[in-house]
């Protein structure tokens, strides 16, 4: 089954979820939609920030020293608990190794606190960095920054607390967002999408990285 495939698959579960609790994540999204300005997000041809950021065993990981082996394909986890992403992140797993022979580091970049990334790491047996970026101060210099307040009592309901899995008392995640920076820190290619349920098929990012290199 192809990723897209296995989104739409639990895109239609959804539609046996209660009434209301459909609605209440309609009207967030919608609401989101209406203020969201997808020029003021980080651009093709932007100078990527530079980032200090920590992966799921403590360590310190910097642009600087990823970019210094080349290409970095960036991507924007909201979560282990978000189904969507965990789809996402597993087919991204699969493709490494044709990253990886074009001189490409691949990373992961979520709010959550590191020891909730070694989970995804380990639950995905993944092979590439999961890192943290605290406060989502990172993806706020993106402008890929979603405030998910309005669902709050929700996903607590679901046994989902942003709260405890991201370290503050914000209920902010980011944006689902992919991107193909060359090797001086230039952005070439970006598939941000403000639908959770979209997401960025790594062949289409293989093909990124045959264009760059071309």
């Amino acid at each position: 089954m192809s990723q897209q495939e296995q989104l739409d698959q639990f895109t239609a579960r959804t539609a046996s979820f209660p009434e209301s609790v459909r609605n209440q994540l309609a009207d967030g999204h919608v609401k989101f939609m209406s203020s969201w300005d997808p020029s003021k997000t980080i651009q093709v041809g932007d100078k990527l920030p530079e980032f200090r950021l920590t992966d799921a065993t403590g360590k310190e990981v910097t642009s600087d020293s990823l970019l210094a082996k080349g290409p970095l394909l960036i991507t924007f986890y909201r979560g282990e608990w978000c189904p969507f992403c965990n789809i996402a992140i597993a087919f991204l797993q699969k493709h490494l190794p044709e990253f990886q022979a074009r001189g490409v580091t691949l990373v992961a970049i979520s709010p959550e606190l590191p020891n909730n990334n070694m989970t995804t790491t380990e639950k995905h047996a993944l092979q590439f960095p999961v890192l943290t970026d605290l406060h989502n101060d990172f993806a706020r210099k993106l402008g890929i920054v979603y405030d998910q307040s309005s669902a709050k009592d929700l996903h607590k309901s679901l046994g989902i607390d942003l709260n405890a899995r991201n370290g503050d008392d914000t209920w902010e995640v980011p944006i689902p967002a992919t991107l193909l920076v060359d090797k001086d820190g230039i952005v070439r290619n970006t598939a941000i999408d403000p639908d959770y349920k979209n997401r960025l098929d790594p062949k289409q990012a293989v093909e990124w990285i045959d264009a760059l290199q071309k």
